[in-house]
């Protein structure tokens, strides 16, 4: 017997993750409340047209979000440190795992990152598994999971302008891989855990779709590209002047990885319709991409590439 649509919350409704995982519940029949602080942007007039609901809430608001998920089925939880701080992310992260308790919701998906739990020592990893216990000590039923690298980030950014010079740059050596994850392969398994939370309820789980080491990326981005991508490794230390946080978690990359089992969530969930990198790559312009942004004769440079932080 079907189950009635769920009434599902979603944090981040108008960036990369929260975003992804709204249009799979939409997809899938489910009634999406799209928390948002502004419900006017173009992002989120977007998901209106798509059917969710828009309500406006803010992390630094507890009486905003009480009244968005008041009657809620579920919770998709994302938070982040860039634009604020990690202590500003734990408070809110902590705020609003609070909120959902209060309104006494059946299932909190909250979106992490992949060895979060592992005493990394990357303080935007730190603090989101500070919102994992968090959780976890709450009584509401709950489910993390845990990104791996964003392939996103590669069509954005700082990594974009280092592909504009045919260069991509990436503070790696060329021979270590990692586990990689686009945004829409990381929605459809929020969804799938919020439709089925029986089966994930307590469980915590490392997600990624593909594993490249940053010469394989250079070459099916010159593939997808159509231009001679080749793989240039920015300094730890060009890094570190911009972020301390980046330059610790590239540093995490390049001497633990972040070890997946891309074959085996493969075998597990195959509705998810995992996607690998080549498939991520072809699916974008970048034709538009490449040529966006550039005032005509200007030229950028690869070391650029550590001037901004990846999205989580």
């Amino acid at each position: 017997m079907s189950r009635p649509p769920l009434t599902v919350a979603v944090t981040g409704a108008t960036g990369a993750q929260g975003g992804a995982t709204a249009r799979a519940l939409l997809a899938a029949g489910h009634h999406v409340r799209a928390l948002t602080r502004d419900p006017a942007a173009p992002t989120a007039e977007a998901l209106r047209a798509l059917g969710a609901e828009l309500c406006r809430a803010d992390f630094d608001d507890r009486a905003s979000l009480d009244a968005a998920l008041a009657g809620a089925d579920a919770l998709f939880a994302v938070t982040t440190p860039f634009g604020t701080d990690t202590a500003t992310e734990v408070r809110q992260g902590r705020t609003l795992v609070d909120a959902a308790a209060a309104a006494d919701l059946g299932h909190v998906v909250f979106a992490s990152a992949a060895h979060a739990d592992r005493a990394t020592g990357i303080p935007h990893y730190d603090s989101k598994y500070e919102i994992e216990r968090h959780l976890a000590a709450s009584d509401l039923p709950w489910t993390v999971i845990a990104p791996a690298a964003f392939m996103d980030n590669y069509a954005d950014g700082w990594t974009l302008e280092g592909l504009r010079d045919d260069s991509f740059a990436w503070p790696m050596p060329s021979g270590v891989p990692l586990t990689l994850i686009p945004a829409a392969d990381i929605g459809a398994f929020a969804a799938l855990a919020l439709r089925r939370r029986e089966e994930f309820a307590g469980r915590r789980i490392d997600i990624a779709s593909d594993a490249l080491d940053p010469a394989a990326i250079a070459r099916v981005l010159a593939e997808a590209t159509g231009r001679p991508m080749a793989h240039q490794e920015v300094p730890l230390d060009v890094v570190r002047g911009h972020s301390a946080d980046l330059a610790a978690m590239f540093a995490y990359f390049a001497t633990h990885g972040l070890d997946v089992d891309v074959a085996a969530l493969r075998r597990a969930y195959p509705e998810v319709g995992w996607h690998t990198f080549a498939d991520w790559a072809a699916t974008q312009d970048w034709t538009a991409l490449l040529a966006a942004g550039r005032p005509a004769g200007e030229t950028g440079t690869a070391v650029s590439a550590a001037e901004a932080p990846p999205r989580r």
